[in-house]
C-alpha cells in the first residue's frame, strides 16, 4: 500500500489511460463522499444549535422543496457551464 504521495504517483504513471480514467472517477467519488460527510457533520451541528435556540424543525415537505430547488439551480448552473464550455 502506498503511504507516500510520491509512491502513489509512481504507480499512477505506470497505468494505461483507460485505468487512469477509472482512478480519476474513483478519486472524484471519494472527494464527493468526503464533501457530503463534512456537510452532514455541519448540518448536524446546525440542527443542534437550532434546537437549542428553539427554532421549529422543517417538515419533510419543506425539506423536499429545498432539495428540489437546489437541484434545479445546480442543473441550471451546469447547463450554463456546458454552454460556455462549448462556445455557444
Amino acid at each position: 500500500m502506498a503511504t507516500r504521495p510520491q509512491d502513489l504517483l509512481e504507480k499512477l504513471k505506470s497505468l494505461p489511460p483507460r485505468r487512469l480514467a477509472e482512478v480519476e472517477d474513483f478519486v472524484d467519488f471519494l472527494a464527493r463522499r468526503e464533501s457530503r460527510s463534512t456537510a452532514l457533520d455541519q448540518l448536524l451541528a446546525i440542527a443542534a444549535a437550532l434546537d437549542a435556540a428553539g427554532e421549529p424543525r422543517m417538515t419533510e415537505e419543506e425539506i423536499a422543496a429545498e432539495i428540489k430547488t437546489a437541484r434545479a439551480e445546480r442543473r441550471a448552473r451546469q447547463a450554463r457551464n456546458d454552454e460556455n464550455a462549448s462556445g455557444t
